[in-house]
Order: C-alpha cells, then structure tokens, then sequence
C-alpha cells in the first residue's frame, strides 16, 4: 500500500479501488456512511500535493548559493577589470593606487600596477596556488603568500585569488534579516593552508542571490575584517557590485575603497599567465 492509501484509508476507510467503495459489493452502502468523501478525499490529496511540491521548492543548498553569488561578484568567464583601491586612515591624506587585472577562471591571475607612477609595471603573477611578484629591477620573480596585505586592508588574494568557489567549502548557518530582506549566513571554511582566509561569513540575498558582506577571520578566530558589497552595476553582461568597502577589524577607522570599473569579458590566452610573459607585458 502506497503512503497516499494510506493516509487515505485511515481517514475514510478503504482506498478506492479496493471492496467496499462504489461499484464493488456493498460499495452502494459504505458510500452512503461518507457523503463527503469524495471532497474530502480531494482536498487531502491536494494537501499532500502540495507537502511534495514543498519539498521540490526547498532552499538550494550551500554550494549552489555560493556559486550563484560568486557569478554575480565576478564573471565567470575570462575577463579584464580596473581596480581603483583608495584606503583611508585616521589624520592622514586618502592613498590611492590603481591595477590592472586579467583574469582566467579561479587559477590564473595578472595584476598589474598602474598608479602610483614609481610603483607603475610590477606584476603579480597568480596561477593554481602560486603567486609572484615580478619588479622590474629584479630580474627574477619573487614568490608571495595570498595572504599577505597588498595595500591597506586589502590582500593579494583579494585581487589575484577572489572568487571564493573551489577555495573554501561552505555551509548554511542561517537565514537572518536585516532591513526586511532575507539572506543567506554562509559559513566558508578554507580548503587547505594556502588560501587567503582561515574562515569567511558571507551574506548572500535569499532572493537574488546577490552578496551582501562577508566577515574574514583569523585562524585563532579573530575579526580580521569586514567588506561591504555596493553599487550594483552593470558590467561584463550581469548588475555586479561596483564598489567593495573593507573595514579594518583591529584597526579603528582603517578602511579601503576597492572600486571596479572597465570590466569586459575578453579572450585571454594562457600563453600570458607565465613568467617568460612578465617582461613583454612591462614593456
């Protein structure tokens, strides 16, 4: 007996299609103890219809959250990018610095430094776990951890490792609210040693899936800091955030502006993510 006969059964008897019910033996008198049977019977299957269809529209889980979130912060496709960083601190003057980014999947990375001028040609060079910086009065690559501060509160992964997918393995926390609108709370733990972050929450929207902030932590559990996604866009064929606000943790009033524009979807050959390439690219 199927869970439906069931359910059936015990509220009106036996299931149809079996003795008792209308067109077997004695089926004429068992109908008449029902009268409403059948729309009873109607609006407890719809019920249990809808119970099903319930669990066919349950929330996706973490890893589809965070690709669809990663896909909106960043294409998933080759592409190039701007990158104004401006960082502020207490009593002193804003500090700006620009690159160039070129981007191809989640494992190969140029950065270039733009501005400021005495700084203008050195490269950061990622590709699969390693990164290096090329100067152009070295002759030699020199190899950088992720995780080490580029400028102000922002890290060389936040520009030459950014997409979260494959570097960290999420799960739902919750779903919180904040200002009426309800979002996902990710917890991403990172997959080895060598990623930027020990630990990141991310706030992920329920109904866009858009990001909303993330929180990046010490391995001994510490608020490194925070970042805010702003200004949605349209850039590289989807509305991205524009803007990323990160606010220094252990810093008071330490914070760095990290401002996207130029984004274009572009054919990048992997021929460039080499470090026989470095020096044809300062040129």
């Amino acid at each position: 007996m199927t869970v439906i006969q069931h359910l059936f059964s015990r509220h009106f008897g036996r299931p149809a299609g079996t003795r008792g019910l209308t067109g077997f033996r004695g089926g004429h008198k068992r109908a008449s103890r029902y009268p409403s049977m059948g729309l009873a019977a109607c609006l407890l299957l719809a019920g249990i219809s809808a119970a099903f269809g319930a669990a066919d529209k349950a929330q996706p889980g973490a890893a589809e959250i965070l690709a669809r979130a990663e896909r909106i912060r960043l294409p998933s496709k080759a592409f190039q990018a701007h990158i104004t960083i401006v960082t502020l601190r207490p009593e002193t003057k804003p500090e700006v610095r620009a690159y160039r980014v070129l981007s191809k999947g989640n494992d190969k990375t140029l950065v270039e430094t733009l501005k400021p001028a005495i700084d203008r040609g050195q490269i950061l060079l990622m590709r699969g776990h390693d990164l290096w910086a090329f100067l152009p009065n070295l002759s030699q690559p020199v190899r950088l951890p992720l995780s080490q501060r580029l400028t102000g509160q922002v890290a060389n992964g936040d520009l030459a490792r950014a997409n979260f997918v494959g570097d960290y393995k999420p799960r739902v926390l919750r779903k919180e609210k904040i200002d009426g609108k309800s979002y996902y709370v990710l917890q991403l733990d990172a997959v080895d040693r060598w990623v930027t972050y020990h630990k990141v929450l991310y706030w992920v929207d329920a109904r866009s899936f858009r990001p909303f902030k993330a929180k990046f932590y010490t391995v001994s559990g510490r608020l490194l800091k925070s970042a805010y996604y702003r200004k949605f866009k349209k850039m590289a064929g989807e509305s991205r955030p524009s803007r990323m606000v990160i606010v220094d943790g252990l810093k008071k009033g330490h914070q760095s502006v990290m401002q996207y524009s130029k984004m274009r979807l572009r054919k990048l050959p992997d021929r460039i993510f080499n470090k026989d390439y470095l020096k044809k690219i300062s040129r």
